[in-house]
């Protein structure tokens, strides 16, 4: 009489081949026979490791496998690094995963915490106005030896600004060069506000003609601050001639500003040789669609971070 694992089904020798991967990656799993809890794509799960012991089993490469799972090949390295068996080296899925989730339970306890001549390190390298980078890299040269008071820059900013929790004295986060006590904000791309009230069009949506260089009239411009940031000018690059004409604001580089002294410059050009404008985000330029409408110039942004999109400006 067969032998059943457990409510799968399957012979014992089977479920210690899905435990500890198959030799013979010809053989597929059964992954519609596997149970276990939905995980998040952001994580490794049962089926992606099965297949992990399969191929190095198989004598495949690191990068071969990720790209076989679609992932990158730093994700499959460390998997194999941190979840392998500690004695024989080999990978097992299984043991593999419950190692993973032991690690994944939050909130663990800072390291500023655990160790105190770590937090009274840190504590005395704000005292001295140290930046963060420079408190982690002496971190590393007091203690060579110790990599467990060693310190990522995160984890010092998270440790300011975290209040309530205990890791350091709010007094603390006054020693920040910026003299912030509360961060700003860092979001991923697609959740940060937009730059401007108006919604802009980007570099990618200008004409064709543009491009080419082919019709005068596109220009690309940019603000140049001066000394001490008393001073500004503006500089209006055209893109077919190259002529460049300058902006003289006349106090300040705030939004009306600008958009005043960039509207009586154009307006001094013929129709003819006043098609566009292409500026980077500059916070200065946020009256750009009242400037359109009081001159009929379109304006163009380039990506984030990215001003060098306008090339001969």
């Amino acid at each position: 009489m067969v032998r059943r694992v457990g409510r799968v089904g399957v012979n014992p020798r089977t479920g210690r081949e899905w435990r500890n991967g198959r030799s013979d990656p010809r053989r597929a799993v059964r992954a519609d026979l596997l149970q276990g809890a939905v995980h998040s794509g952001r994580f490794l799960d049962e089926v992606e490791r099965l297949t992990i012991a399969g191929l190095l089993d198989a004598g495949a490469s690191v990068r071969s496998i990720a790209a076989e799972l679609g992932r990158a090949a730093s994700t499959v390295s460390r998997e194999f690094r941190r979840d392998r068996h500690p004695t024989s080296g080999q990978y097992r899925p299984r043991s593999a995963r419950t190692r993973a989730e032991s690690r994944r339970p939050r909130p663990k306890p800072r390291k500023i915490d655990v160790f105190p001549e770590l937090r009274a390190f840190v504590v005395a390298g704000l005292a001295r106005k140290w930046s963060q980078e420079q408190i982690c890299e002496a971190l590393c040269m007091e203690f060579p030896d110790r990599p467990e008071l060693h310190l990522a820059i995160e984890t010092v900013y998270q440790a300011l600004y975290v209040q309530g929790r205990g890791e350091l004295r709010r007094e603390l986060a006054e020693a920040l060069r910026t003299g912030r006590i509360r961060r700003r904000p860092r979001r991923q791309v697609g959740t940060r506000q937009p730059r401007f009230t108006d919604p802009m069009v980007m570099i990618c949506d200008r004409p064709a003609e543009v491009e080419d260089r082919a019709v005068p009239g596109h220009r690309e411009s940019d603000l140049i601050i001066g000394k001490g940031q008393k001073s500004q000018i503006g500089t209006l690059v055209e893109r077919s001639t190259r002529y460049v004409m300058l902006v003289h604001p006349p106090a300040d580089r705030t939004a009306e500003t600008m958009r005043a002294a960039l509207t009586a410059t154009v307006q001094t050009l013929p129709a003819h040789l006043v098609r566009s404008l292409t500026w980077d985000q500059g916070a200065e330029l946020g009256g750009h669609k009242a400037y359109t409408i009081d001159t009929g110039v379109p304006v163009y942004f380039c990506d984030p971070g990215k001003p060098w999109q306008r090339a001969s400006n």
